[in-house]
């Protein structure tokens, strides 16, 4: 096993409010980064969660990759969103890909701030002779 995985902590979004409330459309947004990127969409479930009264509810896109996985949790009320970005680079390497699917998302939130982090995950095991 051996990937790439990125997450994101947007603050601040400048977006337009629907992308912080609507599931549909914005999982219809990370099935398209995922597809636009080269990835392979495999399952998706997007959740809409009720209004508080803090103010409206976020949503929860998760799309299943046959890389892995995209995961994103929105918090309109605090103009927040965490995105998770997963992929094993098993057959190739799929980094590449899925840094495009983080910038694409990222560049629909339109953050004022961004906390950004890339964790190498496992390690390329050497072929049995």
């Amino acid at each position: 096993m051996h990937g790439l995985h990125l997450t994101a902590d947007l603050h601040d979004c400048r977006c337009a409010a629907r992308w912080l409330v609507d599931a549909q459309a914005l999982g219809a947004a990370c099935v398209d980064a995922a597809e636009s990127a080269g990835l392979q969409v495999v399952g998706q479930l997007f959740h809409a969660f009720p209004a508080t009264p803090h103010g409206p509810g976020g949503v929860t896109a998760t799309v299943l990759l046959a890389e892995s996985h995209l995961c994103v949790h929105t918090w309109p009320e605090q103009g927040g969103v965490t995105l998770d970005v997963y992929v094993c680079n098993f057959g190739g390497d799929h980094s590449a890909k899925a840094r495009a699917v983080m910038a694409s998302l990222e560049a629909l939130f339109m953050p004022q701030h961004a906390k950004l982090h890339a964790l190498q995950r496992g390690a390329i095991r050497a072929e049995a002779a």
